[in-house]
């Protein structure tokens, strides 16, 4: 492992921190009004960004790229993977464009923003689970429990995501809509979920490993 100074250790502090708190504003919108008259079984996270409560989603999703593109910064300094910065980078610009381009406003109709968030959306839900499966490897050659919780995690995100997959297919035979087959709204709270604790995990695992003492200064 590369040698860890405290600035790095602080940058995976923050990076947890960050984590953890744009999580905290996405749950915050589950019980503040008016949010709160909000599904979280059949509507998606985005429905947020289209009440009055929408600075408070905009400022969770940021605080989350952010913190992740931190964490994914330091898991490089450490255990340099191209596949894992670039999924990393996805997920992380997939975000903003999220909070860029608000989603389709169904009882408008489609437009073309509400397009880009939908696409930035799955990107979104396909690179963070990626991302960390592939990285536990890389992080925890040698600690198999931060290795398996860490791709558990990964695995059940893309397992959730695979429900969809699998609506999509039925929509195609005769089926009914895609967005009906499952309680759309947690089953992406459940994908979300998921693949964000994968990473906060990488992240404290990189933690746990770093407590190591450092040189003092004289």
């Amino acid at each position: 492992m590369a040698v860890v100074t405290r600035t790095g250790r602080t940058g995976l502090l923050w990076a947890l921190g960050g984590l953890l708190g744009g999580v905290a504003a996405l749950l915050a919108l589950h019980v503040l009004p008016p949010t709160n008259e909000i599904s979280p079984v059949r509507r998606t996270i985005s429905e947020y960004a289209l009440s009055d409560n929408k600075w408070l989603f905009d400022a969770a999703i940021v605080l989350i790229a952010a913190s992740s593109a931190v964490g994914f910064v330091e898991l490089w300094r450490r255990r340099a993977h191209v596949p894992t910065a670039v999924l990393g980078a996805i997920w992380t610009l997939s975000l903003l464009t999220v909070v860029l381009f608000t989603k389709n406003d169904w009882s408008v109709g489609p437009s073309t923003g509400g397009m880009i968030h939908r696409y930035a959306s799955v990107a979104a839900f396909l690179s963070l689970p990626l991302a960390v499966l592939l990285a536990a490897g890389r992080a925890f050659p040698a600690h198999p429990a931060w290795r398996w919780a860490t791709r558990t995690c990964g695995a059940l995100s893309l397992l959730w995501f695979s429900t969809i997959v699998i609506g999509a297919l039925n929509m195609l035979t005769g089926g009914q809509p895609w967005w009906r087959f499952v309680p759309l709204g947690l089953v992406e709270r459940l994908i979300a979920g998921s693949a964000v604790a994968g990473l906060a995990l990488l992240i404290l695992g990189l933690l746990h490993l770093d407590r190591r003492p450092l040189p003092t200064s004289p």
